[in-house]
């Protein structure tokens, strides 16, 4: 593996993450790992989830914020994938939710002031990324 923090490593990471409307996303419940899909959305290399306070996935951060996110996986050997170690926050800042709301939502949520919408803050500490064809990269943060 190729370890790097280099700001075509970035790039390329942000090209997935663009790329990628849902993820794989995974919380410690107890000790165990627990898996669910969920809307991604990214900002630079800090990636958001939006969520329901009252799930299972906001009392696991809150236990234990070590997360771990797939990306990029569509079923094809081209794909580009990253598999994301990060720690996960919870945030209720209007202006988050603001930017992040989208009409989907509504189908939770009454809206991007909802006391019940959060978003889960993702701070990567440790990204790989594949690509068909070359090593896998390592970034760090």
């Amino acid at each position: 593996m190729i370890g790097t923090h280099s700001s075509k490593l970035e790039e390329q990471i942000e090209k997935v993450l663009e790329a990628n409307s849902i993820c794989s996303f995974a919380t410690v419940e107890g000790s165990k790992p627990k898996v669910r899909y969920m809307a991604l959305f990214h900002e630079g290399l800090t990636i958001y989830l939006a969520t329901n306070r009252k799930t299972d996935k906001v009392d696991e951060v809150r236990d234990n914020p070590n997360v771990h996110i797939l990306v990029g996986f569509d079923g094809k050997a081209s794909s580009d994938i990253l598999q994301i170690q990060a720690t996960a926050a919870i945030s209720n800042d209007n202006a988050l939710r603001e930017k992040l709301w989208t009409d989907d939502m509504a189908k939770w949520f009454d809206g991007p002031h909802d006391p019940n919408y959060v978003v889960l803050e993702i701070t990567p500490s440790y990204m790989e990324y594949s690509s068909k064809g070359s090593e896998p990269q390592i970034w760090k943060g």
